[in-house]
C-alpha cells in the first residue's frame, strides 16, 4: 500500500467566526493539495476544528446554550468557507468527534504508562485568554505582562506535566540535520534559537475539572482534562488513525483504542508530509508535537510550513477599529478565483503581507482582467471570427517559451513556492500579448497572402490558451475550467502531463469566447 502525501492545515479554534488570515492558510493549502494531484500523486488533506479549552466553555456559558451545541452551530460558518474557497480538503476533523477523544485518550494513556508525566503544584500567573501558564519571562521590562495575555491572574492549583527536558538534545539534532523540517528557514533558526538558549520547561498537560468541564477527561484520572493544546495537536494523528493508518493504530495497540470509523481500504498517511500553520504557533509544531510523537513512538512529520500574518492598509486588523478583510464578502463580489489569486500572489509563503483594497483592484485589472483575461479573448475571438474556431495546422513558434515556462512552474509548485509559479505563468500571459502585438494578426488577415502566417499566429495563441489553463489549474481551478470551455475541450484541466505544447489537434473547433474577468470600476471591499 502506498503513501499518500498528507498535508494539513492547523484546526481552527471554534469561538470565533473565520478571518483573512484562516482563509489564507487554506487557500495556500488547498493550491499546493491541487497541483500535486495534478502531477499525479495520491494527496491527502485535512482541515477541522479546535473545540475545547476554557474560552469556548465561557462563551457557551454567556450565550445560554450547551458547549457541544455551541460548537455545532460554530462549525457550519467555519464549514461553509471551506465549501465557499473551492477547498478540496478529504476530511474535516473536529475535536469533539469520538474518533478523536479515542486516540487522544490512548496517546494519554500510552505515554502515562510509560512515565512521562508527573503530577505537581503550580503557583503563578495564568492568562486565562490564551489558556496558559505564564512565568517571569513573559513580562515586559516594566514587569506587566502584555495586554494580549487579555486578564492574568494568579493561581495554585495541580495538574499533570509532560517531561520535556530529556528530549531537547535529540530534537535539536532533529532540526540540525532535518533543514527541511521547519520552512522558511528563518524560523528554523528562531526554533533552534530558542532550543539552544533555553532549558525547556515541563509541559502542562491538563486542566483540574473542578475548573473546567468542556476537555477530554484524563483517562487514568477523572479528576482532570486535557489541555487544548494536547488534544489539539493529537488531530493530525487521529485523523490518520480514523482512516485506518496502519502506523498509527499499531502505535496505540493495547492501551483502549476501541472506536475508529470503519474502512473497507486503510490509508497509510502517517507520518504527516507538510503541517502548514501560521507564524505564531511554530514552537507548538516543531517543539512539543515532535517530542510528543516520539514519545508516542511515532515518526515526525516531514515538514512544518509556516506562513506569515496579514495585515490591512499597514494596521494590524481590528475589528474594534474595523481595518477588516472578510474574505466571504470579497469572493461574493469578485469571485471566487479572483480572491484566491490575489492572496497567492501578493503573499509569499513565511513574511507577513499586506492587503490593501487598491491593490486587489489592480491586480484584478492589470494581471486577470487585462493580462489573462484579454489573451484569451483575443486569441479565441480571433480564431472564432478568421478561422470559423476551426484550430489550423500545428505551429511551434511559442513552443520554446512555453515548454520553459511549464518547467519553471511545475518546479515551483513542487517546492512550495506559489508565488513564484504565478510569477512563472504572468511572464508566459506577457510574452503572450506581445506576441499578438507584434504579429498583428488583425492586419494579416485582410491580406489573403498571409493566410499561412495567420494559421501560424492562432495556432500557437490557442496553444497558449490551453497550456495556460494546465499550469493556473491549483490557483485558479474555475478559471482553468472555463478557458477549457471555451476551447472546446471536455477534459478537465487537471493533469500536468497536459502541460505540453501540441495538445491542440488541428481541425478541433472551440468553444465560444467570453470575458474571464469582467472589469470591475468599484474597490474590492
Amino acid at each position: 500500500m502506498s503513501k499518500a502525501f498528507y498535508i494539513t492545515t492547523a484546526i481552527d479554534y471554534v469561538n470565533g467566526h473565520p478571518h483573512l488570515g484562516h482563509a489564507y492558510e487554506k487557500v495556500i493549502t488547498d493550491v499546493i493539495v491541487r497541483a500535486r494531484r495534478s502531477l499525479g500523486e495520491e494527496v491527502f488533506f485535512l482541515t477541522g476544528l479546535d473545540e475545547h479549552g476554557q474560552k469556548v466553555q465561557q462563551s457557551a456559558d454567556a450565550a445560554g446554550k450547551a458547549a457541544q451545541a455551541y460548537c455545532d452551530e460554530l462549525a457550519e460558518s467555519w464549514k461553509a468557507l471551506a465549501a465557499k474557497l473551492g477547498l478540496t480538503n478529504n476530511d474535516f476533523i473536529r475535536t469533539t468527534e469520538q474518533r478523536h477523544k479515542s486516540i487522544v485518550q490512548a496517546a494519554l494513556t500510552k505515554l502515562h504508562n510509560a512515565g512521562h508525566f508527573y503530577k505537581a503544584t503550580y503557583k503563578g500567573f495564568y492568562s486565562t485568554k490564551e489558556e496558559t501558564f505564564l512565568t517571569d519571562r513573559d513580562r515586559r521590562p516594566d514587569g506587566t505582562f502584555d495586554p494580549s495575555y487579555g486578564e492574568v491572574i494568579e493561581l495554585e492549583e495541580e495538574n499533570y506535566y509532560f517531561k520535556l527536558q530529556v528530549h531537547q538534545q535529540w530534537l535539536i539534532e532533529h532540526i540540525e540535520s532535518h533543514p527541511e523540517f521547519i520552512s522558511p528557514s528563518y524560523r528554523r533558526n528562531e526554533v533552534l534559537g530558542f532550543l539552544k538558549n533555553n532549558v525547556l520547561e515541563d509541559l502542562c498537560i491538563t486542566r483540574p475539572a473542578a475548573r473546567l468541564t468542556w476537555g477530554i477527561p484524563l483517562p487514568f484520572d477523572n479528576d482532570y482534562v486535557t489541555y487544548v493544546w494536547f488534544d489539539a495537536l493529537t488531530n493530525y494523528v487521529s485523523a490518520a488513525g480514523a482512516h485506518g493508518d496502519p502506523v498509527v493504530l499499531k502505535a496505540f495497540e493495547g492501551v483502549g483504542l476501541t472506536t475508529q470509523t470503519p474502512r473497507l481500504t486503510p490509508q497509510n498517511l502517517w507520518p504527516a508530509d507538510v503541517h502548514v500553520i501560521g507564524k505564531d504557533i511554530v514552537r507548538f509544531h516543531s517543539v512539543y508535537w515532535p517530542i510528543m510523537l516520539k514519545a508516542m513512538e511515532l515518526p515526525l512529520p516531514k515538514q512544518v510550513l509556516a506562513h506569515g500574518w496579514w495585515m490591512k492598509d499597514s494596521q494590524k486588523m481590528s475589528k474594534t477599529t474595523g481595518n477588516v478583510v472578510d474574505p466571504i464578502a470579497v469572493i461574493e463580489e469578485w469571485g471566487l478565483d479572483a480572491f484566491r489569486y490575489y492572496v497567492v500572489r501578493e503573499l509569499d509563503i513565511g513574511p507577513d503581507g499586506n492587503w490593501t483594497d487598491a491593490g486587489f483592484q489592480a491586480r484584478y485589472h492589470a494581471e486577470l482582467a487585462n493580462g489573462l483575461g484579454n489573451l484569451v479573448n483575443r486569441a479565441l475571438s480571433m480564431l472564432k471570427r478568421y478561422r470559423q474556431g476551426v484550430v489550423p495546422n500545428r505551429s511551434d513558434e511559442l513552443a520554446q517559451d512555453a515548454t520553459q515556462a511549464a518547467r519553471e512552474t511545475i518546479d515551483h509548485y513542487r517546492r512550495h513556492r506559489l508565488q513564484q509559479a504565478l510569477q512563472s505563468i504572468w511572464s508566459w500571459v506577457t510574452r503572450a500579448n506581445q506576441y499578438v502585438d507584434q504579429t498583428a494578426p488583425f492586419k494579416l488577415a485582410k491580406d489573403p497572402a498571409q493566410a499561412a502566417r495567420l494559421d501560424e499566429i492562432l495556432y500557437n495563441l490557442a496553444e497558449t490558451c490551453r497550456l495556460l489553463a494546465v499550469l493556473l489549474w491549483p490557483v485558479l481551478p474555475t478559471t482553468a475550467g472555463k478557458i477549457f470551455a471555451q476551447l472546446g475541450i471536455s477534459e478537465s484541466p487537471d493533469r500536468m502531463t497536459a502541460a505540453t505544447w501540441g495538445g491542440l489537434s488541428p481541425g478541433h473547433t472551440i468553444g465560444g469566447a467570453a470575458p474571464l474577468f469582467p472589469r470591475r470600476d468599484q474597490p474590492a471591499k
